[in-house]
């Protein structure tokens, strides 16, 4: 592509996607449990100096959106998607390719989605022709986008900085990728993007060192997969930052007060020392100071000054804004009196908002997965029966135990010993839980045949005298 017609996409999307890193910054600093609690504004400061009653200074933070994102990736992803092909042996060749990373690329996905609002997948060859998968940075990522009513992925710019070990010089690097090849460039940090230069970073020929800055990947479209968190494309930290900003407010100040409270607040009144620092002294020293009197009717002394604390009213908002975090969050608030010894349908009930936020993530993602599972089969030629792709998604949540082993129970003669063992709480592997009960009653049944043995198949062996 002309370097020329690629200075003006990325001028065209450059100024959206500044935004889009900002936000997904601020997101992923509250993950980490970076409030803004913790970095307060000027005017804050200032009038914090114009306090001088105020001494204590607590910036407590409270990790709700990271309790809330890793709740929502373990419950969706504990169990990753499996996927069927229709036959054994390609389920097991994409298996193998998928490889021991799988479960954790499928939690990276719903970390960077809910923080990030899209995540990315990237297919590639490395250097010894294998295929190799990855989840990428979504700041790094500037997608191309068709402008009919499919919006398909026309191309997409990974941008990211670079430090030529040579030079020492920063650069931020540009690579274009479409359906056929990846062409890169750089350019030099504080330089304007018409210095924007070919970016020879390819190596193409090892014995002679030669590089190029085009890249034919082979992948047959454009080697990145998006994976949204749900159809208006927003994060999980949209709904709830205001919340949680003001629990960490509230619950700071109520610290900041009762911190500053320990200390004593003296009121004197015809105070006979020479300045505040006499009086501290002569109190700890003598255990007594000096007040002047003007006679009947003067109220010369010293009291104390104490505070008294809205504490009911800072627990009941602290309370209320914590139900609301996990309300506007679709999570669930992991305090022990939610739980106890529920049954399965208030256990069902509790994980009613938590499903409909998953189920909104599921769809979006089983269109990515899709996608990407379609382009691993055809770059390993694994063949897919009637080209189609069966996703098994599985939620991983508190369940009670007791009263699913008593429907198992229950079903006995009703539908298949299969489909009971399957759905056992107890059951990891229902392949192999029906082989060990196929080998139990062969084995009773051989006890019970040897303890009734056929006639004739025993006996005497000299026979009748």
């Amino acid at each position: 592509m002309n370097i020329e017609v690629i200075k003006k996409l990325i001028r065209k999307y450059q100024s959206g996607h500044t935004d889009f890193v900002r936000q997904a910054e601020k997101a992923k600093a509250y993950y980490r449990n970076e409030t803004d609690i913790m970095f307060p504004p000027l005017k804050e400061e200032q009038e914090k100096n114009e306090k001088p009653l105020r001494n204590a200074d607590n910036r407590i933070p409270f990790n709700f959106h990271g309790l809330l994102v890793n709740q929502k990736a373990s419950y969706m992803f504990a169990a990753p998607p499996i996927f069927d092909l229709g036959n054994k042996d390609a389920n097991k060749k994409l298996t193998q390719f998928l490889g021991d990373k799988y479960p954790k690329v499928c939690k990276d996905l719903c970390i960077e989605a809910s923080n990030c609002t899209v995540a990315w997948l990237h297919v590639w060859k490395d250097g010894k022709g294998a295929w190799k998968y990855a989840v990428v940075p979504a700041e790094q990522i500037i997608p191309v986008w068709t402008s009919d009513l499919e919006k398909e992925l026309s191309g997409v710019f990974r941008s990211y900085q670079s430090l030529d070990e040579e030079t020492g010089d920063s650069y931020t690097v540009y690579e274009y990728w479409n359906e056929k090849e990846c062409m890169a460039y750089r350019l030099k940090a504080g330089d304007e993007l018409d210095q924007l230069i070919p970016y020879q970073m390819f190596l193409v020929d090892p014995e002679l060192c030669e590089y190029s800055d085009c890249y034919q990947h082979g992948v047959g479209e454009v080697p990145f997969f998006p994976f949204f968190n749900n159809n208006i494309d927003t994060d999980d930290l949209k709904n709830i930052k205001p919340l949680i900003d003001t629990y960490c407010k509230v619950f700071s100040g109520f610290v900041n007060d009762l911190e500053d409270i320990q200390e004593v607040i003296f009121v004197l009144t015809n105070y006979g020392g020479e300045d505040l620092g006499q009086f501290l002294r002569d109190l700890k020293d003598y255990k007594a100071i000096q007040i002047e009197s003007d006679g009947d009717g003067d109220h010369s002394g010293v009291s104390t000054l104490t505070i008294e604390l809205p504490v009911e009213a800072r627990e009941k908002l602290l309370e209320i804004t914590r139900k609301c975090i996990f309300e506007q969050g679709m999570g669930i608030d992991p305090d022990p009196q939610n739980f106890g010894n529920s049954s399965g349908v208030a256990l069902q009930f509790l994980y009613s908002l938590l499903e409909q936020k998953a189920g909104l993530q599921e769809t979006e993602f089983r269109l990515g997965f899709g996608r990407f599972i379609r382009c691993i089969c055809r770059l390993q030629e694994i063949k897919i029966k009637d080209g189609t792709i069966v996703q098994t998604w599985t939620r991983t949540s508190v369940k009670n135990d007791q009263e699913l082993s008593q429907i198992a129970s229950q079903s006995k003669g009703i539908i298949s010993d299969e489909t009971i063992v399957s759905h056992h709480p107890w059951v990891d592997d229902p392949e192999k839980e029906m082989d060990l009960l196929k080998e139990q009653e062969e084995s009773s049944a051989a006890d019970i045949s040897d303890m009734f043995p056929k006639e004739g198949a025993s006996g005497d062996e000299g026979g009748d005298a």
